[in-house]
């Protein structure tokens, strides 16, 4: 099975320069907890409630003039939505990351997310396995 027959097309983004508060209300409308950067539909970076927290609120910065920039990260790992959901799993597991931006000709064309991959049942065993690895990963940070 390929990741264009289980990810997710419509998919909300916003410009780099786009407030933090902007992007929180994106998430909020969407009910998601990350949002892909775009520039011209090129993906250059994903924003999660996690780096708001983390790169804007905890710093003391203000999320109403922050700009997704600066909050983002840079280093997007991605898929092809005519890549194997296999090699998809593959990836979330290895890089602990529970969404994938899927790019085609360098441009957004969907979400893969852990739990799309969970709702073919074929997949569910790999779907827990990542998840088991992305969630070892975040209690190994823990100690």
């Amino acid at each position: 099975m390929k990741v264009r027959d289980v990810m997710t097309s419509a998919v909300d983004w916003v410009g780099p320069k786009t407030t933090v508060s902007e992007v929180a209300r994106l998430m909020k409308k969407d009910d998601v907890g990350s949002i892909p950067i775009c520039d011209n539909n090129k993906v250059i970076g994903m924003i999660t409630d996690r780096d708001i927290v983390m790169n804007v609120i905890a710093v003391g910065k203000d999320y109403n003039t922050a700009l997704a920039q600066d909050a983002m990260s840079k280093n997007v790992v991605s898929v092809s939505s005519n890549q194997d959901v296999h090699e998809a799993a593959d990836l979330m597991s290895q890089y602990q990351i529970r969404r994938l931006p899927v790019v085609d000709q360098d441009k957004l064309v969907g979400i893969l997310a852990i739990g799309d991959l969970a709702v073919e049942r074929i997949h569910i065993n790999e779907a827990g396995d990542a998840l088991s690895d992305i969630s070892q990963g975040a209690r190994q940070n823990l100690n």
